[in-house]
């Protein structure tokens, strides 16, 4: 005979004792854990029964299932049975901190762990074999780090990896294959001692997940072939090249040089002497007694007043002088207005840049343009025209592109659709008071990915071609946030004091001369905008009435400080299910702003990290609703 059944009540209290026991074993073992590498962040109210409440410290169902504690000054070497004693958590980050010593062989008992972010520590030794006992792990990163030996094959038990960044330790030996059917993040890059052939399984991974080694083979340009004639093996040893080798390399080099040299001089007498005879017919063209078509408008914009008022009875005159002159579209514009219906427009000041003023001028159709009035154009108008015929054939989705162009002797115009939305400073910088929608992380994150190819685009165009003036002032957005990359193609266009204090926050230290700025120039700037992107900070003296700060250097100084979370706008806080994203745009944006140009990556290895980041962003985003959805 079998005994009665237990009451209900009783195993709702059995069942309630055995939760409460497990985080009671789980607020020991975050104690525990607290005691061996102390940190900034862990003043955890332990006078509090439950740990739920802690600092980096998430629960479900009772239980932790949740450690991030990023950038909190953690120092010293991570004990056995401390983490290994929170059997159900999910999620742990102990990133960017000064944790050293091997990993504990203990890690095999977190079984439900899906992502394990250790990335920026002093952590030695070899990779665990616990660790290839995780087989829910979907994301690892070990990067930057002091792991040595070689990468073990054993990564292949870890089946539903998507993301694994070993790069920045001192791995060596060969890479072995390594196959992993979800595997979509992969880097092993500067392990300077990984040597032979990229495995065939990583040949469709970017060129980059594979820099600063020894490794040879496809995706990276050197071929393993090539690599021994050069003098290297495979196996990554140096051979000594003999001295006919080296006499050959060195009269050939020489032969080379002068070679150049020659070329470099027949183009300059070429373009001198074109130079010549563009100033003469400049020369000509300034005989001609010209009014400026434009005169009444100035007048009529200190005044508050339209263009078309401004004319008054005397107006004629300039438009009749205005006919010899007429815009000029580009491509496949519809030619719906004209010069004239442009001078009877009302004008409304948007802004003075570092190139000019900008309107918003309103046609009598009710069609609305933004008109961009140059000064300080030191280029004859043959030189004119031919950089702004380069200008108006750039077609892009993410450039602004030109409508049209008019040039005088007195007035230069330059046409644009108008962009009721603005530029990302005004909503970055502007109101934000009631009834202003925050930018998001998505947002954001679109608008770095949409501005960092326009950029990208515009350096495909050619070795020396730059924008030369990356602010967010210049980053103009559609009504889905979409980014339009504008005032591309200027700077060769004005003088030098067209350029005013207001973008000394965005300019690279080695820019002396605007007209002068290097693609990695370029990049440096859209690192500083990227900075401001997320720290809603304003760069120095990017505002008016507003200094400003330091972005670069400050930004360092936090991140130094092991306060990265500091770092970030508060409208970006609520998302902390992106917090390892935050973070690794954050060190682009960091390394982009790099001291000297060689040390800054090309803007196309900057899209390329961009968007491995928004997808993984879209990746926690899925994951962030189903877990609210279980959660339901």
């Amino acid at each position: 005979m079998h005994p009665p059944p237990p009451p209900l009540l009783l195993l709702l209290l059995l069942v309630s004792s055995a939760s409460s026991s497990d985080l009671t074993t789980d607020r020991a073992a975050l104690l525990s854990l607290r005691s061996a590498v102390s940190g900034r962040t862990l003043f955890w109210n332990t006078t509090h029964p439950t740990p739920c409440n802690w600092v980096g410290v998430h629960c479900q169902n009772n239980r932790v299932t949740v450690l991030r504690l990023p950038a909190s000054s953690l120092y010293g070497a991570l004990p056995p049975q401390t983490l290994s004693n929170l059997t159900l958590l999910r999620t742990l980050s102990l990133r960017l901190n000064h944790l050293y010593g091997s990993l504990p062989q203990d890690l095999y008992q977190l079984s439900h762990l899906r992502n394990l972010y250790l990335h920026g520590n002093q952590f030695s030794g070899s990779v665990p074999n616990s660790l290839f006992s995780l087989h829910s792990l979907v994301r690892l990163n070990l990067a930057s780090n002091n792991f040595s030996g070689q990468i073990s094959s054993g990564f292949n038990n870890l089946t539903r990896l998507r993301t694994l960044y070993l790069e920045g330790n001192d791995f060596s030996g060969v890479l072995p294959e390594i196959e992993l059917p979800n595997l979509e993040q992969f880097n092993v890059s500067f392990n300077s001692l990984l040597n032979g052939s990229v495995p065939s399984g990583f040949v469709g991974y970017p060129k980059t997940a594979f820099l600063g080694t020894l490794l040879c083979g496809k995706p990276l340009d050197n071929d393993c072939d090539s690599a021994q004639i050069e003098g290297i093996d495979i196996s990554g040893k140096r051979e000594k090249l003999s001295g006919g080798a080296i006499a050959g390399i060195v009269i050939g080099s020489v032969f080379g040089l002068i070679l150049l040299l020659l070329v470099l001089f027949i183009m300059w007498r070429k373009r001198n002497g074109n130079r010549t005879r563009s100033v003469d017919l400049a020369a000509i063209r300034n005989q001609e007694s010209e009014k400026s078509i434009l005169e009444a408008e100035n007048e009529a914009i200190r005044n508050g007043l339209s263009l078309k008022s401004a004319k008054g009875e005397n107006g004629g005159a300039n438009v009749a002088t205005a006919a010899a002159k007429k815009l000029v579209f580009f491509g496949n514009e519809s030619r719906v207005f004209d010069l004239e219906d442009l001078l009877r427009a009302s004008a409304e000041v948007l802004g003075k840049g570092t190139y000019g003023t900008t309107y918003k001028a309103v046609l009598e159709v009710g069609t609305m343009l933004a008109v961009k009035r140059l000064k300080d154009v030191m280029v004859s108008e043959m030189e004119f025209k031919e950089k702004i015929e380069v200008v108006g054939a750039m077609d892009y989705e993410n450039l602004m592109p030109l409508k049209a162009y008019y040039y005088s002797r007195d007035e230069k115009l330059l046409v644009y659709d108008y962009m009721p939305m603005g530029s990302l400073s005004a909503l970055l910088h502007g109101s934000k008071g009631a009834g202003r929608s925050p930018l998001n992380w998505k947002i954001r994150s679109g608008i770095a990915l949409g501005a960092a190819r326009g950029i990208e685009y515009l350096h495909f165009q050619g070795p020396n071609i730059s924008h030369g003036n990356i602010k967010s002032s210049n980053i103009l957005l559609t009504k889905s946030y979409q980014p339009r990359v504008s005032d591309f193609g200027l700077n060769h266009l004005v003088g030098p004091t067209s350029s005013p204090t207001r973008v000394a926050g965005y300019r690279a230290p080695e820019v002396t001369d605007p007209r002068k700025v290097s693609q990695k120039a370029d990049v440096f700037s859209f690192g500083v905008l990227l900075l401001e992107l997320l720290t809603g900070k304003a760069p120095a003296y990017a505002l008016l009435n507003d200094e400003g700060v330091d972005l670069p250097r400050w930004v360092q100084s936090i991140v130094r400080e092991e306060w990265t979370s500091e770092v970030f706008d508060p409208e970006l806080l609520q998302y902390q299910y992106v917090e390892e994203e935050m973070v690794q745009l954050l060190q682009v944006g960091i390394e982009c702003t790099a001291q000297y140009p060689d040390k800054r990556p090309s803007i196309s290895l900057v899209v390329k990290r961009i968007e491995e980041i928004c997808r993984s962003s879209l990746r926690d985003d899925q994951e962030q609703s189903d877990h609210v959805s279980e959660s339901d």
